[in-house]
């Protein structure tokens, strides 16, 4: 059976064609902050990242009618339960008007759908999206009963590895705790308790550390000052919260290895200073979900594109190694997860959720 995976990114869309549970091909297609600029709103790039996969499918060798299944990265819909949903009229709709948030992941159900529905039998699903909710409730708790923390994650990254970590070590996700952070485009940092993420940084919403294009945390009467002195649009200020913030705003560009590999070692002091303050910052939130664990933290997983980069890793490492052993999971399974997913489901392994 073959499958093709979609995978979209802040920064980047990847793709991969599975052969039931062998990946024969893959690419990561990289999108510069300067060609995502004129799209106002993320649906609007649906095209342009589209035609980038069409492009490379074509340049490959490969027909797209060859595919039996298409698996999207799950986006913002309302919160559900772990597993695999079949992208419907209704879960397109929610994405299309970004009911329930904007993110790059929106995308992936979206693209999936529009290629399946030119296969002839083909199916489009997505797999544990960013929406998974499986908090405590007192982690929904604000500080005011207007605002409610919710559960918006790299979910399908975070259990993945979570669980790769777990066979690694020979025991079951179910049997530990652990505390994962997704350092992408966007950061996630989370508690897993015995098989359940029970809190996490929403980093959607500008929770969390700030990352290459997100903000992050932000002092909250600065930025509603911020809001009301008339020079900023809503669209403005929800690009200063995501898209154009973080290492963008700073530094003016969100490519880590230029930061890591050309602007700190020329000298560059405002880059080193903002590289470790991002390090800083994920390293609290770390601090953070180990108080969630009551300090039973059996390890510590950093994940994402940015775990390749040495001294962002040796930062972090550096500042939260007394909680427990820290493990590096450079890069994702989300390719792996997403056609492993699609297979079972394909396969009749696992039952087909209905989103409504």
């Amino acid at each position: 059976m073959k499958i093709l995976t979609i995978n979209p990114g802040s920064t980047s869309t990847k793709i991969a064609i599975f052969e039931d549970e062998n990946n024969i091909f893959q690419k990561n297609l990289q999108h510069a902050a300067a060609d995502l600029k004129n799209f106002k709103i993320i649906t609007e790039q649906f095209n342009f990242r589209k035609e980038a996969i069409l492009a490379v499918l074509r340049e490959a060798g490969y027909d797209i009618l060859s595919f039996q299944a298409v698996v999207g990265r799950g986006g913002i819909i309302h919160p559900v339960a772990s597993g695999v949903y079949e992208v419907n009229e209704p879960m397109k709709r929610d994405l299309l008007d970004c009911r329930y948030g904007e993110h790059a992941s929106n995308l992936g159900a979206l693209i999936a759908d529009d290629i399946a529905a030119q296969i002839p039998g083909a199916r489009a699903f997505i797999a544990d999206p960013v929406v998974m909710d499986e908090l405590q409730d007192v982690a929904r708790v604000s500080g005011h009963p207007l605002f409610q923390r919710t559960s918006m994650l790299h979910a399908l990254n975070h259990k993945a590895i979570a669980k790769a970590h777990a066979k690694k070590v020979g025991k079951s996700y179910e049997s530990l705790n652990l505390i994962v952070a997704h350092l992408g485009g966007g950061i996630s940092v989370g508690a897993h308790r015995k098989g359940k993420i029970i809190d996490v940084t929403n980093a959607v919403d500008g929770e969390g550390p700030f990352s290459p294009e997100r903000s992050g945390n932000l002092p909250a009467l600065q930025l509603a000052k911020c809001c009301f002195s008339g020079k900023y649009t809503r669209d403005q200020m929800k690009k200063i919260l995501t898209g154009e913030g973080g290492m963008v705003a700073h530094l003016g560009t969100n490519q880590f290895q230029k930061i890591e590999q050309e602007l700190i070692p020329s000298g560059d002091k405002q880059a080193a200073l903002v590289h470790e303050a991002m390090a800083y910052n994920v390293a609290k939130f770390i601090g953070a979900m180990a108080t969630v664990l009551k300090g039973a933290v059996d390890a510590i997983l950093l994940t994402g594109g940015i775990a390749h980069n040495p001294l962002m890793v040796q930062s972090i490492t550096e500042k939260v190694s007394f909680l427990a052993p820290v493990i590096v999971y450079p890069g994702e399974d989300e390719m792996g997860a997403l056609a492993r997913n699609g297979l079972a489901a394909m396969r009749g392994e696992i039952e087909i959720q209905n989103y409504t």
